[in-house]
């Protein structure tokens, strides 16, 4: 059996990895400092972004929930790895050969772990597909393209491919690819009946599905013959990969541009996909079968960087009621954006694709330009299920649409859209406004659900015969003066050059939090400082376990300097008021010593007293002039 990685390894590939290109697959960065970057955080749901990397140290930390860790720890949760996938996966994106405890390496091809298993699994299966569309038996396949106005050049792009007629065509050449029927029956790719597997997908048109990352996790597949018994559509089923809730089709190919234009248009098909990034709306994507749920949100808040700075979410929808429905649907999650949400309704009903074969790709474009904000739509649908022309129809109408225009987030525009509503019913904007104020009051949250549960979890939190650390008041001038020069060491050792190492590791720490990290930092050492990435994990290795996270806090916490000058004479500075607190704290010791003395009876510790204060002031000085 494979042993473990070498910790050398591992050391190497956290050292050579670069965690901004890692978590950029995944969040959408953008700068905060000098070093720094900041974005949603993907591990929890939240309106400004508190995410931050600093790749000098190789860490994030999020200043909102407290997940922090490194590239390794990163790829782990965000891929439902374990540790040695995730390294793997890591070393193989930056071409490093791991070696393993065994002298071999690595895990035989039946030992690797499951999920990467089912990637390889679903990698063979598109190259596969794409391949059989080229072949003879895919004509019906290639002409239902060229129908919609899709050509080679087109399906090549967004790698359609075709599943061949008959039972096992897929299953042989994965079977020959050495996979397993116990493996292939985790893809979701395979059937099973009384004499075992076959292929899920026969005879249909195949459109991969791609995770933020680009790796291959599902299929979706149209019907194209007559005698096909199935569904129009059918797609891969829950997997351990696929989770329909939580994938967005070609978010793959859109995610630059959604994150460039801060624009996320949602479509309802994989054609409508195509149809409009061949048109020029690159920001597309579709759901799977399912609706535009929370799991969706989260990852367009992520990608357009929802910080209430802008950004819009366009849903469109087919002008049937089934369209309107799936936008009421839409409008029910709209709260959870900061993003202006909208909605683009073809008038005649076409949805994307048939509007690029009909009128041409402005159409399309127009279609996107042409979008209403959903609330508008929503207040418009629920009075369309009213007779406006009777008193008891209006009021009616009225007591449902006024909750819809109480939850407009934008205080300015609330009272346009009441005044509409008003028109629009043909009553009083008084008495409207008085129906939308009491929506208002009825729909007022109660408290904030995160309040208070910081202080909930440190009281349900199980004993620990471990050191407590109470986190530091950062009210406190002291407990801030020792935060910047932990941020300031973390970041850049570089500045404890020269004396200023014997300085720092002389002083005196009073918050005890600061402090433990302090002492962690004295008992590493400068040793291995020129390589950021390790000697912060090699601190954070020694700080007690609750403070570990608080390491990583530090370290990428964005300083305030915009250029290497400014970035420098800041740390300088940092430390220099460090070191004066220090002399200060010196010189109060050695004043109160003075003051206990009998000069007359100790006159030599009196002027040793003096000679040493006067010492001090003077560093104290120099250290001011410097700064």
């Amino acid at each position: 059996m494979a042993g473990l990685i070498k910790r050398e390894d591992i050391d190497e590939v956290r050292q050579r990895t670069d965690i901004k290109e890692v978590v950029d697959g995944y969040v959408t960065l953008k700068g905060a400092g000098l070093g720094s970057f900041k974005g949603l955080c993907p591990f929890h749901d939240e309106r400004s972004p508190s995410f931050t990397v600093r790749p000098q140290v190789g860490r994030y930390h999020c200043f909102g929930c407290g997940e922090d860790g490194d590239a390794i720890s990163f790829i782990q949760k965000m891929d439902h790895s374990s540790f040695q996938e995730a390294v793997e996966k890591l070393a193989a994106r930056i071409g490093y050969e791991l070696r393993y405890e065994d002298g071999g390496t690595g895990p035989s091809r039946e030992e690797v772990g499951k999920r990467q298993r089912l990637l390889d699994a679903h990698k063979i299966a598109d190259e596969y597909f794409r391949a059989q569309l080229l072949t003879p038996g895919a004509a019906e396949g290639r002409n239902f393209l060229d129908g919609r106005g899709f050509d080679r050049a087109a399906a090549e792009h967004f790698g359609v491919g075709y599943a061949p007629q008959g039972w096992d065509a897929l299953l042989k050449h994965l079977r020959g690819r050495g996979f397993t029927d116990a493996e292939l029956k985790l893809t979701g790719m395979f059937s099973e009946g009384n004499r075992g597997i076959y292929d899920r997908f026969r005879g249909r048109l195949i459109w991969p599905i791609r995770d933020i990352a680009g790796d291959t996790i599902g299929f979706g597949a149209r019907k194209l013959y007559d005698d096909d018994q199935g569904p129009k559509y059918l797609n891969t089923p829950e997997t351990v990969l696929y989770k329909k809730s939580q994938v967005l089709y070609g978010i793959d190919i859109a995610k630059k541009n959604v994150a460039k234009e801060r624009q996320l248009v949602v479509v309802e098909g994989y054609t409508d996909v195509m149809a409009c990034h061949l048109s020029g709306v690159s920001t597309a994507v579709a759901t799977c079968g399912t609706a535009f749920g929370t799991e969706h949100i989260k990852i367009a808040r992520r990608l357009i960087s929802d910080d209430g700075t802008g950004g819009e979410v366009v849903f469109t929808f087919d002008g049937d009621a089934a369209g309107q429905k799936a936008a009421l649907r839409a409008f029910e999650e709209d709260q959870r954006f900061q993003a202006q949400t909208y909605v683009a309704v073809e008038p005649s009903g076409a949805d994307p694709c048939d509007l690029r074969q009909l009128k041409g790709d402005a159409a399309v474009r127009d279609l996107i330009l042409s979008r209403k904000p959903l609330f508008e739509f929503a207040i418009k649908a629920s009075l369309r299920r009213h007779n406006l022309d009777t008193v008891e129809g209006r009021v009616a109408a009225l007591r449902e649409a006024a909750p819809v225009v109480a939850q407009i987030r934008d205080s300015a525009t609330r009272p346009g859209y009441t005044r509409e509503l008003a028109g629009w019913l043909g009553i009083p904007i008084e008495e409207v406004s008085r129906y939308v104020g009491a929506a208002a009051k009825r729909g007022a949250p109660g408290g904030s659900p995160t309040a208070g549960t910081e202080q909930q979890a440190t009281a349900a939190a199980p004993p620990s015969s471990g050191p407590v650390f109470q986190r530091p008041d950062p009210r406190d001038p002291v407990a801030g003066m020792e935060r910047q020069a932990l941020e300031v060491v973390l970041q850049d050792p570089a500045v404890l050059r020269g004396g200023a190492w014997e300085r720092f590791e002389a002083s005196h720490f009073s918050t005890p939090a600061y402090g433990a990290v302090h002492a962690a930092i004295r008992a590493t050492g400068l040793a291995h400082a020129g390589d950021p990435v390790a000697w912060v994990e090699q601190i954070r290795q020694e700080v007690p376990e609750p403070l570990r996270s608080l390491v990583s806090e530090l370290a990428v916490t964005p300083l305030p300097a915009s250029t290497a000058e400014a970035m420098q004479r800041y740390c300088r500075d940092i430390l220099a008021r460090l070191f004066e607190l220090q002399i200060t704290r010196i010189k109060a010791d050695k004043m109160g010593q003075l003051q206990r003395l009998d000069a007359a009876s100790n006159p030599e510790d009196f002027q040793r007293l003096n000679r040493e204060l006067m010492q001090l002031e003077m560093e104290r000085r120099a250290l001011r002039a410097d700064g």
